[in-house]
């Protein structure tokens, strides 16, 4: 319990089951150590190239096995954290610290400054007294029309935050509190309504005029800074103190006072470098030193509106816990989304993922911070609390899903390659299970190579009939299909446990293939030509609108692949690769009479892996000859490539 007296914020306690999971997992490395065995064992003669093949794929093998290993520190000591809010408001309501709320948006074309809107009415609209609360918009673009919405937005906060705390509303994002309530009864209800509606009506008709009122620029003098405006990235610090928390006057409809609420557009030149979001952070952080200064920063994305009006109050029970809270640098809640669908068809829930000054030279800035933060002998806390703090906008098409992984594991490539890296920074003073969890995400990149030779080279050696794998008739096939059914079982049933299904675990076996062949691949190719100075970081900005047909597609988990992209083309060409293998080894072996027999025991499981392949491109070959699914010029150039490495490996050879 502690010191006398002492009632904890919060507690740790181990899950059930470690021991059984432990000894489970140790099974699965015997297993993938008797794989490593076999392959050094029976290296065969250059046959047909066989032992180039061989000896590819024991390299394949040995980078799967290690990294699964670095998979198991997330899982070899589970924990659940529980957290008192009554023990945190019976003891410290009276000295809440100040907190500045950080959201950061970039692009008003790709993130609608409606949806920027309603995540920022949801952060004033806290649990939280609110002069102890300052919320600050950081606009990269620049833009006066985020500015304009922004002024709305204030307006309309006088009406929706007293409105939220008398009716107890949750969520306190206004576009997502109306459009989850199908009837609205109540005068009070249907006026607020009104006021949004009318929110949204002038904001979305200033964008689509790409211009703001001229009634409202001539009474705001906020507006005259944007006369040294000339591009989004070439400006001068633009900072506006929109609603002054700090001033009487700055009340609500029912005379109480608001958040301080302010704009920031940071200078930008176009010869100096602008870090991406950590270049935004810092410069929020040096703005907010001189307004409100608050203790505690919460950083939120434009798009991660407010779940749970208590959220500070949960990240409070472990920073201001007596015996524990002077360890803990900060609190961490679990990226989740309100628009993924019942099977999830892009894999966007991550749900089984367990992810100051910010450091600047990656364009993932949070986990190189994290790491510097952490080597200071700081701790940090994962707080996934049954009501979700935060809920944001998934990808809702395959194109944008492929991008945002190459961006994420690009950036996470970086931060190992330099001086950051979780290999070796902190040795000694971070733990080595936190610094192999960091390495999981840094390896994603290189994790294409192992994927890409084992989704291709054993389907190509079908159309030789060389066999990579034991005969059926082997002990040494034992270990193979132990490996591959004991890690598939334990992976749907994590899936299931978190609250997936067993469609929507397929879905993400398809794009997990999907991302470690493209977007991982292209961003291992980009990080090696930025290393050799022949190319340029950037950031490039998930888009957060579609179009109807995208959007009808994606809730009807309709994969879309209508894009032209260098992506599409090489997962289309592979697909390819797996289909023509397939299709030509059931035609030679149901021609050569005995033959099937023959294949299914000399290469069981090589058929295996590329019926899987084949199985799981499905919608892929469906999207073929469709034109609303695939571009037509797509798929005829995937298909040549495909024809063309079919065609010259059996050459080859």
């Amino acid at each position: 319990m502690g010191s006398e007296g002492y009632l904890p914020l919060f507690e740790t306690k181990e899950e059930k089951g470690r021991a059984a999971y432990r000894v489970f997992a140790a099974s699965i490395f015997v297993g993938i150590c008797l794989i490593w065995s076999y392959r050094v064992k029976f290296i065969p003669e250059n046959e047909g190239g066989r032992r180039w093949a061989w000896l590819g794929m024991f390299a394949a093998e040995i980078w799967f096995g290690f990294y699964w290993v670095l998979t198991q520190a997330p899982r070899w000591n589970p924990i659940h954290r529980s957290i008192f809010k009554h023990n945190l408001s019976q003891r410290h309501e009276a000295e809440f610290p100040g907190v500045d709320i950080f959201v950061c948006t970039a692009d008003p074309e790709k993130e609608p400054l409606v949806m920027v809107m309603s995540t920022v009415l949801s952060v004033m609209a806290y649990d939280y007294p609110p002069e102890k609360l300052s919320v600050y918009l950081s606009d990269d673009a620049g833009s006066e029309l985020t500015y304009y919405a922004l002024i709305e937005a204030s307006e309309f906060a006088k009406h929706w935050l007293p409105f939220c705390k008398k009716f107890n509303i949750q969520p306190r994002s206004p576009a997502t509190y109306f459009a989850s309530q199908s009837n609205h009864q109540g005068k009070e209800v249907l006026f607020i309504q009104k006021l949004y509606k009318d929110l949204e009506s002038r904001i979305n008709a200033a964008v689509k005029r790409g211009r703001i009122p001229e009634e409202v620029r001539s009474s705001n003098v906020g507006f005259s800074q944007w006369k040294s405006y000339v591009s989004r990235r070439d400006h001068d610090t633009i900072i506006q103190i929109v609603i002054d928390g700090r001033d009487p006057k700055a009340t609500d409809v029912e005379g109480y006072v608001l958040p301080t609420l302010v704009y920031l557009a940071r200078e930008k030149r176009p010869q100096y470098f602008h870090n991406f979001k950590a270049g935004a952070m810092n410069a929020l952080l040096r703005v907010s030193s001189h307004i409100s200064n608050g203790q505690i920063i919460l950083n939120v994305d434009c798009d991660m509106y407010s779940n749970n009006s208590d959220s500070i109050r949960d990240a409070l029970c472990f920073l201001m816990d007596e015996e524990k809270g002077h360890e803990i640098a900060y609190v961490q809640f679990p990226q989740k989304f309100h628009n993924v669908t019942k099977n999830d068809i892009y894999g966007s829930a991550l749900r089984v993922m367990n992810k100051m000054g910010l450091r600047y030279g990656c364009i993932v800035e949070d986990g190189m911070t994290g790491l510097s933060i952490q080597r200071q002998g700081w701790k940090s806390i994962y707080c996934n609390p049954e009501k979700e703090a935060f809920l944001g906008v998934a990808p809702t098409s395959l194109i944008q899903t492929l991008a945002q992984h190459k961006r994420w594991s690009e950036g996470d490539l970086q931060i190992l390659l330099s001086r950051y890296s979780p290999a070796s920074f902190g040795r000694g003073k971070i733990s080595l299970g936190l610094r192999m969890v960091y390495c999981i995400y840094s390896l994603w990149a290189v994790n294409s190579l192992a994927t890409l030779y084992y989704s291709t080279i054993p389907s190509l050696y079908l159309l030789r009939g060389i066999p990579l794998f034991p005969e059926v008739s082997s002990l040494w096939l034992i270990p193979f299909t132990y490996v591959i059914f004991a890690k598939y079982v334990a992976s749907l049933v994590e899936f299931l446990v978190a609250g997936g299904t067993i469609l929507g675990w397929w879905n993400e076996q398809r794009i997990w293939l999907y991302k470690r062949i493209s977007s991982y691949l292209f961003a291992l190719i980009d990080t090696v030509l930025k290393t050799l100075g022949l190319s340029d970081a950037a950031f490039v900005i998930t888009a957060k609108v579609t179009d109807k047909e995208v959007s009808q597609r994606y809730e009807n988990e309709m994969m879309d692949f209508g894009a032209s992209s260098p992506m599409f083309t090489i997962i289309a060409t592979i697909a390819l690769v797996n289909l023509l293998c397939f299709l030509e080894m059931m035609k030679k072996a149901l021609n050569g009479g005995s033959g099937l027999v023959m294949v299914l025991q000399t290469m069981a499981l090589q058929v295996l892996v590329c019926g899987i392949l084949v199985v799981i491109n499905w919608p892929l070959y469906q999207g073929l000859t469709d034109r609303s699914k695939m571009p037509t010029s797509l798929a005829i150039k995937a298909f040549i490539l495909a024809l063309v490495i079919c065609i010259s490996f059996s050459l080859l050879f």
